[in-house]
């Protein structure tokens, strides 16, 4: 990692994107979205804390890799001033796509359920579970009665409005949970769903981890307490022998 703290990236995996040595990461892109929100480069580098040489330096490193990413307006009524072009706007495009991505696999987590095997069918095994039953794909032959626990990772995790879920024969995800969703993280293209399962008035419930883009979570309006349907795929879940 680079010693220069205005280069240094926020979260543990770095997104960048690399042409003919030149690498475009979060910081660049940073200055991207300020010339595009500030109208010229000075503006930019004001709100960046930077001196605007040093952010002109930059661009042309970056237009040497990746083509024009400015077109500059130079004089006028309004003083001249940048905006993104076609190409700038894709290559910001590109890099959200890679750290959604990134983001995914790094903040990816996994829900665990311990029961009992109910039903065995050559590998795959049907859980009783606190949250109900739960199918997925036994690591050692399966035996019933044999204590597992059954894990499935968020990002594997599909959430829908229960209006909207499709019916059981309409899809290949099998495991459909009731639930409520308990927590809402948010990042810029990832969220972090918790839904609460299971349990009642009485006793409480378990919960289940989902992983959706930032654009998901906002298509389906997702707020804390709204109901979903959380679904997932039988070879999503992995059960394994608790001894």
């Amino acid at each position: 990692m680079s010693g220069d703290p205005d280069r240094a990236d926020e979260t543990a995996v770095a997104a960048g994107l690399t042409v003919d040595g030149v690498t475009f990461d979060t910081t660049d892109a940073r200055l991207l979205r300020a010339v595009a929100e500030a109208g010229s480069v000075s503006g930019a580098a004001e709100r960046l804390g930077r001196s605007r040489a040093r952010a002109l330096g930059r661009l042309d490193d970056l237009e040497s890799a990746f083509g024009s990413l400015l077109e500059r307006r130079r004089g006028g009524a309004d003083g001249g001033g940048s905006r993104l072009t076609g190409d700038g706007r894709s290559l910001l495009e590109r890099f959200d796509r890679l750290q959604a991505v990134l983001a995914g696999t790094v903040r990816a987590r996994e829900s665990v359920f311990h029961g009992r095997v109910a039903a065995t069918d050559g590998d795959t095994v049907v859980v009783a579970t606190s949250v109900g039953r739960v199918r997925g794909l036994a690591v050692e032959a399966p035996v019933v009665d044999d204590r597992v626990a059954v894990s499935v990772r968020s990002d594997a995790v599909t959430l829908q409005a229960p209006e909207a879920t499709p019916p059981a024969d309409a899809t290949s995800a099998r495991n459909r949970l009731a639930g409520t969703v308990d927590r809402l993280d948010r990042s810029a293209s990832v969220v972090a769903v918790t839904v609460a399962v299971g349990g009642d008035e009485e006793e409480n419930g378990e919960s289940v981890e989902a992983l959706v883009t930032a654009d998901s979570a906002d298509r389906l309006d997702l707020a804390v307490g709204d109901a979903v349907t959380v679904s997932f795929k039988t070879t999503a879940a992995r059960a394994v022998p608790v001894r």
